[in-house]
């Protein structure tokens, strides 16, 4: 950073907030809502029931996000379901004078957006409480500034408009924590943290056993950072301090605030650190032309959205950053979709990667570390390096025993997503470690299903201890010797004696293919309690995952079978095959199953992130469409307005040819088909 930044002051809070405004309560009963939004206060009781589960996607719509500055205050909530209404408009939230938004458990849930706290707070939103707050939410909120409590008693006090002690939202935090929220933002503590005005606190957990998130954190604990000192011998839950990265990437929907927060706060000429550890992709818009409906496009929200591409282009070419880009010369695709890339080619086991995606998680199948992070978080590891953590508790995931030939990690995840340690809330911010014989008798590409979806069950991460299927990955796709791969691996598995705060155990030979209802990827059930069958409009197979190579080859056998007994696409059904990178499409043209693909009716088009953002082929059009689609969360708007329903790899294209939802039954076996 330029000594001049430096020198710059970084001012505390003063001790005492006083937050003089309306409270926004977020209820279930949209006229609660719309009340409040004509100026009537609500005396709020618990009989009143609030929203959970208030996902980012509801917070800012994906088409919300293609602005990247103040003009998002405009926007807050406009997702928002309430019964089967979307009470908040444009504008209302800021015209309304709220200084505080209140809403029920797992606030926050969903992608990593920073363009949520901030539509927030740039409508005046200084305080969000909930009975609990997601991990990548809350500290977004923390990092602009934006205070947040699970304290429902602060309410009166916001109400009768006291001062309150500053000391209410930091006590029980760690000391970074609490100097962030004293500094009003992370860019200020860093600010004070570079010129010595606020200490780190030193790690003093003497040697223990560790989990493998542990083990990879002492590794890349930051002890001295002046003097380049990495690396401690052990740390334990609730520690606090920095860790210096391994990879650090963003897309086009982060890369252009973060940019613009760099260019104003440091500088347009200064340097990133270390730009060759840094990574932007063009992969969640490629493909909106085909997508936006033409009022938005009357609203000129396709302009709008260009200039993502146009800023952070611009910047990668600036910086010295290596870009991942979209085709051109006719193509609408993406190089690849972030997650699968980084596994693809550059994730190494022992790795801690950080991405500006709640499914960075996805290269923990092979052993790293990797988060996801808000945009304020990937603007100061560009200064920094670093990025700071506060040590999770981990629990574990076993799966054991041989699982059927029609279930995969799909539905091992929505499983998992039903039980009650996740749907309470209770996982929020810990790492999910994957283990078991069932799991390790998984590849890779399914191991990342799995970790990819550490970000649905509200986890910090999930990982899966490397092993000598890892090993042939490293060998295959980045071309090294079986001893280096094995030199990587060596270490990362569990100490006998680690500790973990509870254990989901999991019978695989008792799973049937599942099934998740729409509205949100816990509302798993098996295929057969459906109660009758469901008809689809729309089978969406890709993303970051489900567009992988196992996966393609998952809907290639399905569909060859069909095909083998004269039966294509249902009439009716769009069906639509989308790959992770170009790595995969290549592999499927390698294969022949591009030409099976098109051969049974199905659209197979390049790399995007496209339907599971709502900006590509296969989203939906109107409220009655039903879709099936092996993509990671179907938030109401997710991919469109209508019924979204979630299911594995095998089952979205069995039911793409029966036009019903129903599971595949491989040759010999009875068939739902």
């Amino acid at each position: 950073m330029p000594s001049a930044q430096l020198a710059r002051p970084a001012l505390r809070r003063p001790a005492e907030v006083r937050l003089a405004g309306r409270i926004l309560y977020l209820t279930e009963d949209p006229d609660l809502i719309a009340r409040q939004l004509n100026g009537v206060d609500l005396a709020w009781t618990p009989a009143q029931k609030l929203r959970d589960n208030i996902s980012t996607d509801e917070i800012t719509p994906a088409y919300v996000c293609y602005y990247f500055d103040e003009t998002l205050g405009e926007f807050p909530y406009l997702g928002l379901k309430a019964g089967e209404q979307f009470p908040v408009t444009r504008g209302s939230v800021k015209r309304s004078g709220f200084v505080a938004s209140v809403a029920g458990k797992r606030r926050g849930k969903g992608s990593s957006r920073e363009q949520s706290p901030f539509a927030e707070l740039c409508a005046g939103i200084q305080l969000v409480v909930g009975e609990s707050i997601e991990r990548i939410y809350r500290e977004n909120c923390q990092n602009l500034g934006v205070l947040t409590s699970t304290d429902f008693s602060i309410l009166d006090r916001v109400g009768r408009g006291e001062a309150i002690p500053l000391s209410v939202f930091t006590d029980g935090e760690g000391r970074i924590t609490r100097d962030i929220i004293e500094y009003g933002g992370l860019f200020n503590y860093n600010l004070a943290r570079l010129r010595g005005d606020v200490l780190v606190p030193a790690i003093t957990t003497g040697r223990r056993p560790m989990t493998i998130g542990e083990k990879i954190f002492a590794r890349h604990w930051v002890v001295d950072a002046a003097a380049g000192r990495i690396g401690v011998p052990a740390v334990a839950p609730g520690d606090e301090g920095f860790v210096v990265t391994d990879v650090r990437f963003s897309h086009e929907y982060v890369t252009p605030m973060a940019a613009i927060f760099f260019d104003q706060l440091v500088g347009k000429d200064a340097p990133l650190n270390d730009p060759s550890s840094i990574f932007f992709f063009r992969d969640h818009l490629t493909f909106l032309k085909d997508a936006m409906s033409q009022e938005r496009i009357d609203e000129g929200l396709l302009d709008v959205a260009a200039q993502l591409e146009v800023k952070q282009r611009e910047f990668a070419a600036a910086k010295g950053v290596k870009l991942y880009g979209e085709l051109g010369l006719g193509r609408h695709g993406s190089e690849a979709i972030c997650h699968s890339k980084i596994l693809e080619a550059h994730a190494l086991p022992g790795q801690l990667i950080i991405g500006s995606d709640s499914h960075t998680p996805h290269a923990g199948a092979i052993g790293c570390v990797a988060f996801g992070v808000g945009t304020t978080a990937v603007f100061n590891s560009w200064i920094t390096r670093d990025v700071r953590v506060q040590v999770p508790p981990s629990f574990r995931v076993v799966v054991r025993g041989r699982k059927p030939d029609n279930v995969t990690a799909k539905d091992f995840m929505l499983q998992v997503l039903r039980h009650p340690y996740v749907k309470n809330g209770d996982a929020i911010g810990q790492i999910v470690e994957y283990a078991g014989n069932a799991v390790e008798a998984l590849s890779v590409d399914e191991r990342a299903t799995m970790t990819n979806m550490a970000a649905e069950v509200g986890a910090f991460t999930g990982i899966v201890a490397p092993d000598a299927k890892s090993v042939e990955h490293l060998v295959r796709e980045h071309g090294m010797s079986r001893a280096q791969a094995e030199h990587l691996c060596e270490g990362l598995d569990a100490d006998l004696d680690a500790a973990y705060v509870t254990c989901i155990e999991i019978d695989a030979s008792t799973l049937k293919p599942m099934i998740a209802l729409p509205g949100d990827p816990g509302n798993g059930l098996e295929i057969g309690e459906l109660g009758g069958p469901v008809r689809i409009d729309i089978a969406y197979a890709g993303s970051c995952t489900a567009g992988k190579r196992e996966d393609m080859d998952m809907y290639a056998r399905v569909f060859r079978e069909a095909l083998s007994r004269g039966r294509r696409v249902a009439p009716g059904v769009q069906c639509y095959i989308q790959c992770g990178s170009q790595d995969v499409f290549r592999y499927c043209q390698a294969q022949g199953h591009d030409r099976v693909f098109r051969e049974v009716g199905a659209t197979f088009i390049e790399p995007s992130c496209g339907a599971c953002i709502n900006a590509g082929p296969g989203v939906s059009r109107h409220k009655t469409d039903v879709t099936i689609s092996a993509i990671n969360r179907n938030f109401p708007g997710r991919s469109g307005p209508g019924q979204l329903y979630l299911a594995s790899p095998y089952t979205v294209a069995a039911s793409a040819i029966a036009g019903f939802i129903t599971a595949w039954e491989p040759e010999g076996a009875s068939r739902g088909l």
